[in-house]
C-alpha cells in the first residue's frame, strides 16, 4: 500500500522543498509541529525560539501572539511528507550505489585529492562522508546505516569536512552555514532568531563579496605602492637636484668671496705701498742729511787738528803764517732738519681703509630685511679669477684712457682726499672742484622744489611711514657725553667717561652721531628734548671733523642743524647761522630726503611745526648728529611704530 501511495505522488513531490522547509533553520521540516496559527516549523526550533519566556508568545512567521504556550502536536502527516520527499531525494544517491568500477575509481580519486578526514566512529580508517545531522564523519563501513537504514534518510550527507568542531556553533552545536555583517561572525541557522534584524547571507556569498573587497582592496594597495615607489624616486631626483644646486651656489658664493678677499688684498697691498713709499721718501731725506752732518763733522774735525797743531808750534813767525792759512769756518749749531712723514696721505689711506670696514660691519649688522631688499637688485655676473681681474684692470689702467667709471672712482677718491683737507682749513670755504664734479655728476632729483612742498603739506601719521629706527655710536661719543637706554638717550656726564681712544671720537664738542648712516630713499625720526637750553639736533657726513672748532655741528658745510643756546633757536650751515621764531616744543621731527636733496626740522605738537628746511644736493652717507651742553639737557631717541 505505502508502495502504490509513494509511487504516483513522487514526481509531484519534485518542486514542494521549498514549501518543506521550516521558516526558522531553513531546513527540511524535522519532527514538524503547527502552531494555533496554522504554521508549521520543526520542533527543536520553536522550542529554542520560545525558551525562557513565560508569557507572550507568538508565531515566528506571523507574529500572532497566544495568551498562553501552545500545547505543540506533532503533524503527522506533513511529516509522512517529509519522509517520502526525503526518500525521493536520495534516490540518486542509491543508484549512485549501483554505478560501475569506474565510478568507484574516479570516487576514490577525487576524494584522495581530499585532506582526509578520520572516521569519529572508528577514529582509524578514513572517513568517506560527513553527516551534517549527526556532526560527524564515518568511513564506508560506519557509513552503512546511513545509507540502508529507512531512519537515516533524513540525514545530510556531504564530501568530508576537515575540522568539523571548529566549523560548528559552541552554542547550537549545529553548522555555521551562514554570516552575520553586522557583527563580523559566521552563525548557524539556530542563530538566526537572535539575528532576524541583521543582514545575514549564505557563506558561500559572504565569502564572494569579502574576496571581492580585498581584491580591490589589493588592486588599490597595488597602485599606491607603486605610487609611494615613484614618490620615493621623486623624493631621491629631488634631494640630489637641490645638492646640485646647493654645490652650485656654494660654488659661486666661494668664488664672490675670494674676489673680495683678492679685492681686499689687492686694497691693503696699495695702501701698505703707499705708506713703506711716504717712509722711504722720509728715511732717504734722513739718510741725506745723515751724510751731510757726517760731512760738516770731518769738516769740523780736520779744522780742530790743524788748530791744535798750529798751537804746538814755538815759533813766532811760523805760528803766524800757520794760522794765516787756517780756513775761517763759520760756527754754527748743528741744524737737524724738520722731516715729518705726509699726514695727510696716511691719514687718507687710513680713512680709506676704516670707511671700507665700517661699509662692511654696517651692513652686516643691518637686518635681514634690507640684505634681501638690497640682494634682489643684485644680478649673477661670469666669474673671473681674482688675479685675472686686477691684472686686467692693471692692463686697461696703463693701456686705455680712463673710462667713466675709472673717472668718477677717480673723482670720489680726490672727494675724499679734500674733505680729509678740509679739516684743516678755515670753516667758511665752497665746495673743492672735485666734490663740485661728483656732485654734478649724481642724478638730480625731478623737481625737488615740489618734493618738499608736498612733504610740507603731510600729516604726522603720513610722514611716520617713513619712520626710521637707529641708535648712537658709542665709538664718536665725546667722554661728556654719557649714552644711556641702549645708546638710545644723551645727557653731559659731570666725570669724563673712560671711553677706549678712536678716530671718530669728538674731542672738542660733546657730540655724538648715530652709528646707521642714510644714502638714499625717505627718512624721518623724533627726538624728545629735556631742559633744552644747549643742545642740538641734526644731520651730517661722516667726514665732519672730529677736532677743533669747525668740528661743530653747522660749523662746517658737511653738517646741518637746529640749536637751542639759552632762549635763542638758531639754524646753522656752513657756519651760517639763522635765527628761528622762539618754541617751547619738547619734541623734534626730522624728515630726511636723500634723492630729494632736503631735509626738514618740525615741531610736533597736536598739528606739526615747521621750524626750518635745508636744500642741498648731498655728496656722501648721512648720520643723525646730537650736541649738548648744559648739565641736565637730555635728548631722547623715540621709538616709532
Amino acid at each position: 500500500m505505502a508502495q502504490l501511495l509513494r509511487a504516483p505522488s513522487a514526481p509531484s513531490l519534485v518542486g514542494l522543498e521549498e514549501e518543506l522547509t521550516c521558516s526558522i533553520c531553513l531546513c527540511v521540516f524535522e519532527s514538524p509541529v503547527t502552531t494555533p496559527c496554522g504554521h508549521n516549523f520543526c520542533l527543536p526550533c520553536l522550542e529554542m525560539t520560545w525558551s525562557g519566556l513565560l508569557r507572550n508568545f507568538c508565531c515566528p512567521q506571523c507574529r500572532s501572539s497566544f495568551d498562553s504556550r501552545p500545547e505543540l502536536k506533532k503533524n503527522t502527516v506533513l511529516c509522512r511528507v517529509v519522509e517520502q520527499f526525503q526518500s525521493t531525494q536520495g534516490e540518486p544517491a542509491g543508484k549512485k550505489k549501483g554505478l560501475g568500477d569506474a565510478t568507484t575509481t574516479t570516487t576514490s580519486s577525487s576524494s584522495s585529492s581530499r585532506p582526509s578526514v578520520a572516521c569519529d566512529s572508528c577514529l582509524e580508517k578514513v572517513a568517506d562522508k560527513t553527516c551534517l545531522t549527526c556532526m560527524a564523519s564515518f568511513c564506508p563501513e560506519h557509513l552503512r546505516p546511513h545509507q540502508e537504514s529507512p531512519a537515516f534518510k533524513g540525514h545530510q550527507l556531504v564530501p568530508p569536512v576537515k575540522d568539523l568542531q571548529s566549523r560548528k556553533c559552541q552554542t547550537h552545536q549545529k553548522l555555521l552555514d551562514f554570516y552575520c555583517k553586522e557583527h563580523n561572525s559566521c552563525i548557524c541557522c539556530f542563530c538566526l532568531v537572535t539575528h532576524k534584524a541583521c543582514a545575514t547571507v549564505p557563506l558561500q556569498e559572504a565569502k564572494e563579496e569579502k574576496e571581492s573587497q580585498l581584491k580591490q582592496r589589493l588592486t588599490e594597495l597595488y597602485a599606491l605602492s607603486e605610487k609611494a615607489l615613484q614618490s620615493l624616486d621623486q623624493v631621491r631626483v629631488q634631494q640630489k637636484q637641490t645638492s646640485d644646486t646647493a654645490n652650485r651656489k656654494l660654488d659661486l658664493l666661494k668664488a664672490e668671496f675670494l674676489e673680495i678677499i683678492a679685492l681686499i688684498e689687492e686694497e691693503e697691498k696699495e695702501a701698505v705701498k703707499t705708506v713703506l713709499a711716504e717712509e722711504k721718501r722720509v728715511r732717504d731725506k734722513y739718510e741725506y742729511v745723515y751724510k751731510v752732518l757726517g760731512k760738516k763733522k770731518t769738516e769740523i774735525q780736520g779744522a780742530r787738528d790743524q788748530i791744535e797743531v798750529t798751537l804746538t808750534e814755538d815759533d813766532d813767525i811760523t805760528f803766524l803764517k800757520k794760522a794765516a792759512k787756517l780756513r775761517q769756518l763759520p760756527i754754527k749749531d748743528v741744524f737737524i732738519p724738520k722731516l715729518e712723514l705726509d699726514q695727510n696721505l696716511i691719514h687718507t689711506v687710513y680713512q680709506k681703509a676704516f670707511g671700507l670696514k665700517e661699509n662692511v660691519k654696517q651692513f652686516l649688522s643691518q637686518p635681514q630685511e634690507m640684505k634681501k631688499e638690497g640682494a634682489a637688485q643684485w644680478k649673477p655676473k661670469p666669474f673671473v679669477q681674482p688675479g685675472a681681474k686686477i691684472a686686467a684692470a692693471r692692463a686697461a689702467k696703463r693701456d686705455e684712457p680712463p673710462s667713466a667709471s675709472s673717472q668718477e672712482k677717480k673723482a670720489e677718491e680726490d672727494a675724499a682726499a679734500a674733505d680729509t683737507k678740509q679739516r684743516r682749513r678755515p670753516a667758511k670755504r665752497s665746495q673743492s672742484p672735485n666734490q663740485r664734479a661728483r656732485s654734478s655728476s649724481r642724478p638730480q632729483a625731478a623737481n625737488p622744489s615740489i618734493t618738499l612742498e608736498s612733504f610740507l603739506s603731510k600729516s604726522r601719521e603720513e610722514l611716520l611711514e617713513f619712520a626710521t629706527k637707529f641708535t648712537l655710536d658709542f665709538n664718536t661719543a665725546h667722554k661728556k657725553v654719557l649714552l644711556s637706554e641702549r645708546n638710545t638717550k644723551i645727557s653731559v656726564s659731570e666725570t669724563p667717561q673712560n671711553y677706549a681712544q678712536h678716530p671718530q671720537r669728538f674731542t672738542y664738542c660733546s657730540q655724538v652721531v648715530a652709528f646707521q648712516c642714510f644714502k638714499r630713499g625717505i627718512h624721518y625720526w623724533e627726538v624728545e628734548l629735556e631742559h633744552n637750553t644747549f643742545c642740538g639736533v641734526g644731520v651730517c657726513y661722516g667726514s665732519m671733523a672730529r677736532q677743533g672748532a669747525e668740528s661743530r655741528l653747522g660749523r662746517n658745510s658737511s653738517s646741518w642743524c637746529i640749536e637751542w643756546f639759552n632762549s635763542r633757536i638758531s639754524a646753522w650751515h656752513n657756519d651760517v647761522e639763522k635765527c628761528l621764531p622762539n618754541t617751547k616744543l619738547k619734541k623734534i621731527g626730522v624728515l630726511l630726503n636723500y634723492d630729494g636733496g632736503f631735509v626738514i626740522f618740525f615741531g610736533v605738537c597736536e598739528k606739526l611745526i615747521l621750524l626750518y628746511k635745508f636744500r642741498a644736493q648731498f655728496t656722501e652717507a648721512l648720520y643723525p648728529a646730537f650736541w649738548v651742553f648744559s648739565s641736565g639737557a637730555t635728548i631722547s631717541l623715540c621709538q616709532l611704530k
